[in-house]
């Protein structure tokens, strides 16, 4: 138990929390949106285009916060982004509660996709920072395990009603607020902020073509994560029928169980960097199980709705690689570009969402109308694609220098 000793700390709780609201608040607009949407008047096709609208309303926002609060995280602090963050999100959210018309509500979630984006970034930069090099990958993994149930949590308030779950968020997140009061900044950061070192240079990433590569590639390997939450889980439905589900699918328990799964693979693979002392090991273990998990979803037949719920938590289980994702990210770059990239880039995999699911439709129609069978386009779609992000997701990581025992106490040269 030495090993653990001084990693529960209070910047470890604050940023575990803060990725519980930014989860929470990501499946929660999931679970809720047919009924808000149709509480508010729309129904039929024009309710799914609302709520496929609104969802990118969200990730825009994720896209533009994450470049804004990475920016600012470098260039005033990554305490200034925690509480920055929180704040938007949590008044976005309570005023989601009282919407009545569709405009109003897609303002409101690319505000609280805005709010959101620093929340992970800023909280894993500082927890990176604040540790020894050996328990930082323990810090992150805490983060993001935790954070997870926050998706579980959602998918259980969306029962009390679309409303009350959105202020249930709103309050959660001002709460976080003033857990917050009295956290300290990093000492990596503080001995920096009042220095002329060129900070939050967020272009910059991408004059030098090997800071753009290392950058690229840091996205990159997050794409299978999004590709299994954006395609497998959130149109579980449409799989369900694909393998002959005896029963019937509730999409709000796919997404559950999934980040159940996402929460014990982050916890393994968090102890399994440790223990080979490697994050890229530890990162392609989980992409060959990725690439398991993927085709057992896709090509089992005839199994009940439990089953069905079962492979929902493997494939969540089996793609659970996000906290060491993310610390790669933060490892990667020196302290006055550190919160830009770890904030954008899990933002970026996330808005990378919309190009994996429009591929994936794509693809779908194309494979229908050569074989006139939708359960063809389906498979064959989600195939490709996901062993796309696999395959891309690989060359990545292992394009990348392992940065475990990564001293973070330096800075980037910049023009």
């Amino acid at each position: 138990m030495n090993k653990f000793k001084g990693v529960f700390s209070l910047i470890v709780i604050v940023a575990a929390l803060g990725y519980f609201v930014d989860l929470y608040d990501l499946v929660l607009f999931g679970v809720v949106r047919d009924e808000s949407l149709a509480d508010i008047g729309l129904k039929g096709q024009e309710l799914k285009n609302a709520g496929i609208s609104l969802l990118n309303y969200q990730m825009i926002g994720f896209l533009i916060g994450g470049i804004i609060w990475g920016v600012l995280g470098d260039m005033k602090g990554r305490l200034s982004v925690l509480f920055g963050t929180i704040i938007l999100y949590s008044a976005a959210n309570i005023a989601n509660g009282f919407v009545h018309d569709l405009t109003t509500y897609s303002v409101l979630r690319l505000i609280a996709g805005i709010g959101l984006a620093g929340e992970l970034g800023a909280g894993v930069t500082l927890v990176a920072e604040s540790m020894p090099h050996e328990k930082r990958g323990y810090g992150t993994m805490i983060v993001v395990v935790f954070g997870a149930l926050g998706a579980v949590l959602a998918s259980k308030v969306g029962e009390i009603g679309w409303r009350n779950a959105y202020f249930v968020g709103g309050g959660l997140g001002f709460m976080l607020l003033l857990l917050r009061i009295g956290t300290s900044e990093s000492q990596i950061y503080a001995g920096i902020k009042h220095s002329n070192i060129k900070k939050g240079a967020f272009f910059q990433l991408f004059t030098s073509r090997r800071r753009f590569l290392k950058y690229l590639s840091c996205i990159l390997i997050g794409l299978p994560v999004w590709f299994t939450i954006g395609v497998l889980i959130f149109s579980a439905k449409e799989f369900a029928a694909l393998v002959h589900v005896s029963g019937t699918v509730v999409t709000g328990k796919c997404i559950m169980y999934s980040y159940f799964g996402l929460a014990a693979g982050d916890l393994i693979c968090g102890m399994l960097s440790q223990i080979l002392k490697s994050r890229r090991k530890a990162v392609v273990i989980f992409l060959c199980t990725s690439m398991i998990s993927f085709v057992w979803y896709l090509f089992i037949r005839e199994v009940t709705v439990s089953y069905f719920y079962f492979l929902c938590f493997i494939l969540g289980a089996f793609t659970g690689y996000w906290a060491i994702f993310v610390t790669i990210a933060s490892e990667q770059f020196g302290t006055n570009l550190r919160a830009t990239v770890t904030t954008t880039v899990p933002n970026f995999v996330r808005g990378a969402t919309v190009l994996i699911t429009l591929s994936y439709v794509a693809l779908r129609k194309f494979f229908e109308n050569q074989t006139g069978s939708l359960n063809s386009g389906v498979l064959y779609s989600a195939l490709i694609v996901g062993s796309a992000c696999i395959l891309l997701s690989l060359i990545a990581v292992l394009s990348i220098k392992e940065s475990f025992s990564h001293d973070l106490d330096y800075v980037e040269e910049l023009n």
